[in-house]
């Protein structure tokens, strides 16, 4: 499963006076009903750590990079996150952890959900139990 998870280039409008990204209602599977964003991590700190049952998420490098390691019980799959015209989509029932954040990196996420507790697995056990389950 995490073998078919693939970045997503966001379209682009190259000028002389910059580059723009759209990212419009068709560049997801799905319409975007939250957004946040991370920033000031410290380089040797990690996010994440958690899956989703329901929400997927869309995470772009809007400045910087960091690394996303997924796992979907049986392999893991670990991607750098650099071009703020690159996105990685989460589907759901993946394992991710966010870690090696450089400097000013900022973490844009756009969820496919608004935030509920009750649809985050918190503990890899949990998570790997409820792989089990389905």
């Amino acid at each position: 499963m995490v073998d078919n998870i693939k970045l997503i280039e966001i379209p682009k409008i190259t000028d002389p006076r910059g580059n723009l990204a759209v990212i419009e209602k068709d560049t997801l599977p799905y319409e975007v009903q939250r957004v946040y964003y991370l920033y000031d991590v410290p380089s040797d700190a990690y996010r994440g750590g958690h899956s989703h049952k329901e929400c997927m998420e869309f995470l772009v490098a809007l400045s910087g990079s960091f690394e996303v390691v997924l796992d979907d019980g049986t392999s893991k799959k670990r991607v750098t996150l650099n071009k703020p015209n690159k996105g990685l989509l989460i589907p759901t029932g993946i394992w991710r952890e966010l870690e090696n954040f450089s400097s000013g990196a900022v973490c844009l996420v756009l969820a496919s959900h608004e935030y509920e507790e009750e649809d985050y697995i918190r503990t890899y056990d949990t998570f790997k139990a409820s792989l089990i389950d389905t």
